[in-house]
């Protein structure tokens, strides 16, 4: 492993998530990223945006509900791995996610914060750091976008074994979620690691 931005240890964030350890590089490549990077803020924060208005998809047609999408740069941010919970725990507040009424939807949207943790810290760990998240939310499923400048290729650790230390970041992503790829845009440095989880019932 070889970084040359090394994250804050603050990066791993204050809970024991079972944040990525190893290298874990060799997924196929699938789908476009979502839109541009978010302007950088004018305050010394880090950029946000958020589009909660219905947002057209890539063929113009509004999806039922609409889609909404909300980022936040990350770009040279210490303690990028709490930043990108607390962001992500308040687009859930306001996407009605949280609070939760049943033990499901809870769990549902741990499922997000935890996909969000370990994309983020894989992003520490193996690419220089995250340049920015991307949260999409339809009716049913969240997108979540972690992208960075790294060229190396996030995949499970074959063969996984629980009991071993590091390792466990991009199985995790596989075992919650409906599907996760990564995109890469020609001409562009890095890449967009992406994975989706379905909404709450």
């Amino acid at each position: 492993m070889s970084t040359t931005r090394p994250c804050s240890p603050g990066d791993r964030g204050p809970e024991s998530s079972g944040a990525s350890g190893a290298s874990e590089e060799g997924a196929p490549s699938t789908d476009a990223p979502v839109g541009a990077a978010a302007a950088p803020a004018a305050t010394g924060m880090p950029a946000q945006t958020e589009t909660d208005a219905p947002v057209a998809d890539a063929d113009g047609a509004q999806g039922a509900g609409g889609r909404q999408t909300r980022r936040l740069t990350l770009q040279g941010e210490s303690g990028v791995v709490p930043l990108a919970r607390d962001f992500t725990r308040q687009a859930l507040y306001a996407w009605g996610w949280l609070p939760a009424a049943t033990a499901d939807r809870r769990a549902a949207a741990e499922d997000v914060l935890l996909v969000v943790s370990e994309l983020v810290t894989n992003a520490c760990l193996h690419a220089e750091g995250p340049d920015e998240l991307v949260l999409v939310r339809d009716d049913k499923a969240i997108r979540l976008e972690v992208s960075d400048r790294g060229t190396g290729q996030p995949a499970p650790r074959t063969p996984h074994r629980a009991g071993r230390p590091g390792g466990h970041g991009m199985f995790i992503v596989q075992r919650l979620c409906l599907d996760w790829g990564v995109v890469r845009t020609s001409g562009r440095a890095g890449k967009t690691v992406w994975a989706e989880l379905g909404a709450p019932l």
